[in-house]
């Protein structure tokens, strides 16, 4: 089954690895935030190594995004991301797993402090799952 973990963050100044420009991660100290990477680091190889890691990506600068709406029969485009929203989208990863508590392991692993992290199955166009 394929599950999409999402990153959502708010690192100021804009920049990856998002944990690198969150106050609460700064707060820790060096050899914290060592140990905390290279657990991620391990963890992320294990899940390759399993062929559980499918895909993953960065996201740019919020300020960067276009977003794209429809209004009066016609697309429109206008300057992201929603004004109203503190964190931001910074990232996703792509995961195949054999089931949602496997899926629910895993996403456990990617949050850090700072960061929300959201996990949703991913579906086929025809409403099934992936």
């Amino acid at each position: 089954m394929k599950y999409v973990i999402l990153i959502h963050s708010n690192p100021q100044p804009w920049g990856h690895p998002t944990s690198d420009h969150l106050a609460e991660y700064q707060h820790l100290s060096a050899a914290e935030r060592d140990q905390l990477n290279k657990e991620f680091d391990a963890f992320l190889a294990e899940l390759h190594a399993a062929g559980e890691l499918v895909s993953g990506e960065a996201l740019a600068d919020p300020r960067s995004a276009r977003l794209f709406r429809w209004d009066g029969g016609a697309p429109i485009v206008s300057d992201g991301p929603y004004a109203e929203t503190k964190e931001q989208f910074a990232g996703y990863f792509v995961i195949d797993v054999r089931d949602q508590v496997r899926a629910e392991e895993v996403a456990a692993r990617f949050a850090g402090p700072g960061e929300t992290v959201e996990l949703r199955p991913a579906m086929w166009p025809d409403g099934g799952e992936a």
